[in-house]
């Protein structure tokens, strides 16, 4: 059983940040791709960022764009994220993913991926 392991997240102001860590604990080199979603309560789960490590890739969602930054290490199986001017839209739980998919393409749909951290909340106050 492949193992997630998620940190960071919690309470944060509107305007302010927070950061997000996640390791794939299994350290084979079958992963690939690794990648952060978000989730409301009762609704699917929302493509956030993506790396690609065979292709040297991240991509990030529009609304991450500018606001989400992307860390990863292909050799420690880790990927962070850094979110700066928080808005209370993105209080969710978040997610992170880990796939063996071997495509070309970036992943940004969770069917892709089949390994999955625990979720930590990150809640904005207004």
């Amino acid at each position: 059983q492949v193992q997630l392991a998620q940190v960071g997240g919690g309470t944060a102001q509107a305007g302010g940040s927070s950061r997000l860590a996640c390791t794939i604990l299994d350290q084979s080199s079958r992963f690939l791709n690794m990648a952060w979603f978000r989730q409301y309560p009762g609704k699917e789960r929302k493509f956030v960022v993506s790396v690609n490590w065979n292709q040297n890739s991240t991509t990030y969602a529009d609304f991450a764009k500018g606001r989400f930054i992307a860390s990863t290490n292909a050799d420690e199986k880790s990927l962070n994220l850094y979110m700066d001017r928080l808005q209370p839209q993105d209080t969710a739980v978040y997610l992170c993913a880990a796939s063996d998919l071997i495509l070309t393409a970036p992943l940004t749909e969770a069917w892709q991926f089949n390994y999955w951290g625990q979720g930590t909340h990150v809640i904005v106050s207004s």
